[in-house]
Parts: structure tokens; sequence; C-alpha cells
């Protein structure tokens, strides 16, 4: 025979929070650590946080102070701003947030901090059931948690953080040094991006600097529509047969790239000296490409003004 689960209102199991439920928990801290794997010890209630009180003060294993919050009703985010004043206020390594019904964007606060902070947070759902009558017992459910996917995912949102912030700067210099060479990207501004570009006089034609970690390039991109692929072609067959004396005037070879089977084309050169990475080297790649960007704008032009597109 299966019994029957029931949910029980949580006021009808523990009438106050702080004179209930937070005493409850002191005396059972192995409910909350079988649902969190932890192995929690020295619960003690109240303690002194500035100006506030902390529900709950525990430790780990390794005698790290652990604060806890209860909040027998939906989450609110004054609850989370407590839990974290507390958190830095005892210097405390891990947060745990016990509520009866969690709102979407507190789960999402949540992981938030997991993947951004130092610390780890736990957010749970509290619930009082029953069997067929029986008296009734506590049902906490770890809603969101720290884990090795949101560190990562956190490590690399500051890795990405800090590509963009490097790149924009990168470009800010670049661009300045391009304005007392070239008009093409005077209105051009820094962008976080992996390219910045400037239009080469015909539709779907374009000039562009490109940069990875450690080299860069200049480029003819050409790039019509989503349904432009062989106009594409077309146009880069058109540019084909003057390579001789478009090399030429650019003063070095050039890497003539059809990029079959894909919608865009492009000519290109690359510098090898050094990338966004290459910090130390910014003075010399912004010089070197700046210039090749200059012939390679003297080089096209004229042919771009004659194709039959």
């Amino acid at each position: 025979m299966i019994g029957k689960l029931t949910r029980r209102p949580l006021r009808e199991v523990w009438k106050d929070e702080a004179k209930d439920f937070t005493p409850w928990l002191v005396d059972n801290l192995d409910v909350l650590n079988e649902v969190l794997d932890l192995n929690l010890a020295s619960a003690e209630r109240e303690q002194t946080a500035g100006d506030f009180s902390v529900d709950l003060v525990a430790e780990d294993d390794a005698g790290n102070v652990v604060v806890i919050e209860n909040q027998l009703n939906k989450s609110d985010h004054d609850h989370l701003g407590k839990l974290i004043t507390y958190l830095t206020a005892v210097d405390a390594k891990t947060a745990i947030w016990i509520v009866a019904d969690p709102r979407p964007e507190h789960v999402r606060a949540i992981t938030w901090l997991n993947e951004s902070a130092s610390a780890a947070f736990f957010l749970l759902k509290v619930e009082a059931v029953s069997i067929e009558g029986s008296p009734a017992a506590p049902l906490l459910t770890l809603i969101v948690g720290p884990s090795a996917e949101t560190r990562e995912a956190g490590e690399t949102k500051k890795e990405l953080a800090e590509r963009y912030d490097i790149r924009e700067r990168f470009w800010t210099s670049l661009l300045e040094i391009a304005r007392n060479k070239t008009k093409l990207h005077a209105n051009i501004s820094p962008c976080p991006s992996g390219w910045v570009g400037a239009g080469a006089g015909k539709g779907g034609l374009a000039f562009n600097y490109s940069v990875r970690q450690h080299d860069m390039q200049v480029e003819l991109y050409i790039a019509r529509g989503t349904d432009a692929q062989l106009e594409n072609k077309a146009i880069f067959d058109q540019l084909l047969g003057d390579k001789d004396e478009i090399e030429k005037v650019f003063g070095d070879r050039l890497e003539w790239q059809k990029l079959e089977g894909r919608l865009a084309c492009r000519i290109r050169k690359v510098i090898d000296i050094g990338g966004y990475r290459d910090e130390a080297k910014w003075p010399e790649i912004h010089e070197t490409a700046t210039n090749a960007m200059v012939r390679l704008e003297k080089a096209f032009t004229p042919y771009i003004a004659k194709l039959k597109v």
C-alpha cells in the first residue's frame, strides 16, 4: 500500500519563523546536511552582524563560517540583501537561504552570485508534508547551488569581459592613429568586438581591421546579403582578374580567399607581429596595420569603382 503525500501549511507547523523554525533547524542540521551534502555544525542563533542579526551561523568541516537566512514566505529583495550583508559582515564562505516560495528572479540572482562571487550560495525551498495523517515532516529541496559548471561559466564571463575591455582599448588606440592617415575609418567608434570596418564604396564591400590574440589583418570583405553568394563570388572574380596590378600598388602579396561554400569572400593581409594580447607591441602593430590599410584602400579603390555590379 502506498500512502498519499499531503502538503501542510508552513505556519501550521512552525507558527513563528524566529521562535519556531530557526530553533528547529538548530536541532536538526542533519536534515539540511543531507540535502546539501555538507557537514555543518555548531549552529548558533541570532548572531550580530553590524546593526543586524543573522538567523543562524554555523561552521563547515574546515571551520569556515556559514550564514543561514530563513524566510517562511515568498523570497524577497530584502532578505537577499540581508544574506549578502551577513556574508560579508562575518566573513563567511557559504550562504544558505531557505524560503517557502523562491521567486524566479531570485533563483537567477543566486545563480549569478555563484558564477561571480568567491563564496558559495545555496537557495532551498522548505515545505511541510505528511502521509495519511502522519505528523508533519520537513521537505527541503535544493533549488540552486554552486557547481563546477557555474564556476566555469563565471570564469568564462570574466574572461570575456576582460577580452572586450582589452579589444575596445586596442581599437581606440588604432583608430586614433588611423584618423591621421586616412578618412576611411574616421567616423568609426571603438567597440569590444574582434573587428571594425568601413564601407568600400560599393554595397556589401568593406575595408575591415580584424584582430585576434596574437595577430591581426586588414582586408577587403565582400558580403552582399544572405542570398548573394553567387554575386559575391562574381565580384571576387572580377577583382582577381586585376590581381597583379592590385598587389603591385599594395606593395606586397595578398591572400585571395574565395571561401568556397560560404557566403562571403575576402582579400587580406595578415599582420603577424602581434594581437590584442600583446599590449607592449601595440604601437608597432597599430602603425603597421594602419599603413597596410592605407595601401589596401589605394590599391583596390580604382578597381572597386569599375566593378560591373
